[in-house]
């Protein structure tokens, strides 16, 4: 049971990143559409945490060591192309998003300049892609339970000093930018973006169990534990909706405001998301092209790290709004195929 609790802290580490753990993720794809992203929450848990297990499980069934073979399997050569070729890509995208919310973090609590603070998280990040691939998956799992419990004081904190009603934070929620059209397709494509890029480090993850069984409990603890994430993450911002709006980092904001000291800790827990984020994204993109024993690893890993530094001059904001969505749509093509091969087995 504890190797499943290890695989579902690293799925978790995989999706919670800077746009998720400061808000940014959560108010485009759930809270602006008021109370009905409370829904969006709960149809996302249950997508999270079927994905989840069906991922680890082939990764098990594989054992294999970049997302290619898997999407081979389940899609075939021809479609399984196109899919290898997407995931790649937006591996690197979401990576680059990382550095920059890395940068909008830094800025915001400590006044550090972005590219200064972005510039920490590529070093950081390449010194931990140096490490074993074992070391890379603990690294992953170890900041999740710190932000389930820092959460879950910001929504209890959020709910019980709320300035205005609950209908009227839920008109103010729904003049903030969103990702999508209305909750469900929110919902949908928030799932659908985030399994795009997790199912490559979670079919390497799911490849290390000790049997089928614990690789998908791990898949199906990581789903849920996204879920309840989502929900209290929506609900202290909904609570302080007159607080956050129009903040890059609404989450921050509202621990700031809380206190001080909480604000710092915060920024702690969203910098070790952002990390762990970019942990997982960067290796998956690099292993895709060279295993980490090739004697190229290293300077590749230096390399990209470099070209991800340089493309975070776009912005954290700009990033999660446009790469993101368009993302969504393409991942539907994933959860499809992962779906199909489900009910084959059956």
């Amino acid at each position: 049971m504890k190797r499943s609790f290890q695989i579902g802290g690293a799925f978790v580490g995989l999706v919670v990143g800077g746009g998720f753990a400061s808000g940014q993720e959560i108010m485009q794809f759930f809270t602006g559409f008021g109370i009905y992203g409370i829904m969006g929450a709960i149809v996302a848990m249950g997508g999270f945490a079927f994905l989840g297990m069906n991922i680890a499980q082939l990764g098990y069934e594989l054992h294999t060591k970049s997302h290619k073979e898997v999407v081979y399997h389940i899609a075939g050569r021809s479609f399984g192309t196109v899919l290898d070729i997407l995931i790649t890509f937006f591996l690197f995208a979401v990576t680059v998003a990382m550095f920059a919310g890395a940068g909008a973090t830094f800025y915001q609590i400590l006044g550090i300049d972005p590219i200064l603070g972005s510039l920490i998280m590529v070093i950081i990040t390449v010194f931990t892609l140096m490490l074993n691939v074992k070391d890379i998956i603990n690294v992953i799992a170890v900041a999740s339970p710190y932000l389930m419990a820092i959460m879950l004081l910001i929504a209890l904190y959020s709910i019980f000093t709320m300035d205005l009603s609950l209908a009227e934070q839920n008109i103010l929620a729904q003049h903030q930018r969103v990702a999508a059209p209305n909750w469900l397709m929110g919902a949908l494509l928030y799932v659908s973006y985030n399994i795009a890029t997790s199912v490559a480090m979670m079919t390497v993850i799911g490849s290390t169990a000790s049997s089928r069984r614990v690789a998908g409990i791990g898949g199906i603890i990581g789903g849920v534990m996204i879920g309840i994430l989502i929900i209290l993450i929506n609900i202290a911002m909904l609570a302080k909706m007159d607080v956050v709006s129009g903040k890059d980092m609404p989450i921050l904001e509202i621990a700031v405001n809380m206190h001080p000291v909480l604000g710092l800790l915060m920024a702690i827990a969203l910098l070790g998301m952002i990390y762990s984020t970019a942990v997982g994204l960067m290796y998956s993109f690099i292993v895709r092209f060279t295993p980490p024993k090739d004697p190229n690893y290293k300077p590749i890993v230096i390399m990209v790290g470099a070209i991800g530094f340089m493309a975070s001059f776009v912005g954290f904001t700009t990033l999660v709004g446009q790469v993101y969505s368009l993302m969504g749509y393409l991942g539907f093509a994933i959860i499809i195929t992962i779906i199909f091969s489900w009910i084959n087995k059956r």
